[in-house]
C-alpha cells in the first residue's frame, strides 16, 4: 500500500500546537490519506530543519514523501527567500505559513489573512464590505491579514500601533491595494485612532503577554465585533473587556481553524467543511482546561 503523504508544522515553540488535530480531522471528513506532525526548530536552525524535514521521505523506513508544512512563529519572515514561487498575498505580506514542495520547487502561500476574513464574514456572521474596519498592531501578524481585509471593501481600514512609523510603513506597502478597492486607508497611534469602528481586530501582543487592551473602548460602536487573534486563555480578558462594552467578542480560533482549510485546500484539492472541526476543537480545548 502506498505510504500517507506527510505535513507538518515548524515552529518555536511548537508542543501546543493545534494543527495536528485540525488536519486529521480534515483528512478524516475528506478521505484524504496523510499524516501532520509538529517540528520543533531551533531559534537559529529554521532552514536547517525545513530542508531535513523536506529531505525525509524514505518507503524503506516506512515514511511516506514531505509534501508541505506549516510555518509558525517566529519563522514566517523567513520562508520567502528559500522558495522558487511565491503567492501574491505571501509576497505582499512579505511572509508565508504555508508551504508545498513539487516538481517545479518549493512554493509559499499565506493563508492567514483569507482565514480570518472567512472567520469574521461566515463564523461571526459579520460582513466587511462597506464597514469601518480598525486594526491594532503592525507585526507579522498584521502584515498577513492587512491584504484580504482590504479586499473585502470596507469604507475605513485603520492600521493603529504604538509605533506610528512601523504603522505607516504596512499602510504604505499596501496603499495601491487599498486604492484598487476603494478602501480609506490609514495609520494612527493608539490614543488617537477614532471612534465607532464596526470591527475591531487585535493582532497585537498585548494579549499574549498579559498586558491591557491598548486602546480607549470609544473605538467601538455599538454592537461591535471585537476579534482578539489569540486563544484559549490568553484571549479572555479582551473577550471580557468586549462584553462590557457593548461589543460581541470572539477569539482567534476560528481564524485557526479556516487558514488551515485554506493550506488544506492548497495542499490537496480540496476545501474541508470547517463548522464541525471548530466545534470539535473548542470541545477539545475546553476539556483540556
Amino acid at each position: 500500500m502506498t505510504l500517507p503523504d506527510r505535513y507538518a508544522v515548524l515552529g518555536h515553540p511548537v508542543a501546543h500546537s493545534q494543527s495536528p488535530f485540525i488536519h486529521a480531522e480534515f483528512a478524516h471528513q475528506t478521505g484524504e490519506r496523510l499524516v501532520y506532525e509538529r517540528i520543533e526548530c531551533p531559534l537559529d536552525g529554521f532552514e536547517r530543519s525545513l530542508r531535513a524535514f523536506a529531505a525525509s521521505g524514505d518507503v524503506a523506513a516506512g515514511r511516506g514523501p514531505a509534501c508541505g508544512c506549516n510555518v509558525t512563529v517566529p519563522f514566517k519572515f523567513e520562508v520567502l527567500p528559500l522558495v522558487a514561487r511565491a503567492s501574491p498575498r505571501s509576497a505582499l505580506a512579505r511572509a508565508a505559513n504555508v508551504l508545498g514542495f513539487d516538481r517545479e520547487g518549493w512554493w509559499a502561500d499565506n493563508s492567514d489573512g483569507i482565514g480570518l476574513v472567512r472567520d469574521i464574514e461566515q463564523g461571526a456572521a459579520q460582513p466587511l464590505a462597506g464597514r469601518r474596519l480598525l486594526l491594532i498592531g503592525a507585526g507579522g501578524a498584521a502584515a498577513g491579514v492587512l491584504g484580504p481585509l482590504i479586499e473585502t471593501g470596507p469604507t475605513q481600514l485603520t492600521v493603529a500601533n504604538r509605533t506610528v512609523a512601523k504603522a505607516e510603513e504596512l499602510v504604505q506597502r499596501h496603499r495601491s491595494l487599498a486604492v484598487a478597492h476603494g478602501v480609506a486607508l490609514a495609520s494612527a497611534g493608539l490614543d488617537d485612532c477614532g471612534h465607532g469602528y464596526d470591527v475591531l481586530i487585535n493582532s497585537s501582543a498585548s494579549s499574549l503577554v498579559g498586558a491591557a487592551v491598548p486602546v480607549d473602548p470609544r473605538v467601538l460602536a455599538q454592537g461591535a465585533l471585537a476579534v482578539d487573534l489569540m486563544y484559549g486563555q490568553p484571549a479572555a480578558p479582551f473577550l471580557a473587556w468586549a462584553r462590557a462594552h457593548g461589543a460581541r467578542g470572539r477569539d482567534g480560533l476560528g481564524m485557526l481553524v479556516e487558514q488551515a482549510a485554506e493550506a488544506f485546500a492548497l495542499w490537496r484539492g480540496v476545501r474541508p467543511h470547517t463548522a464541525p472541526v471548530l466545534a470539535a476543537l473548542r470541545r477539545r480545548m475546553e476539556a483540556a482546561a
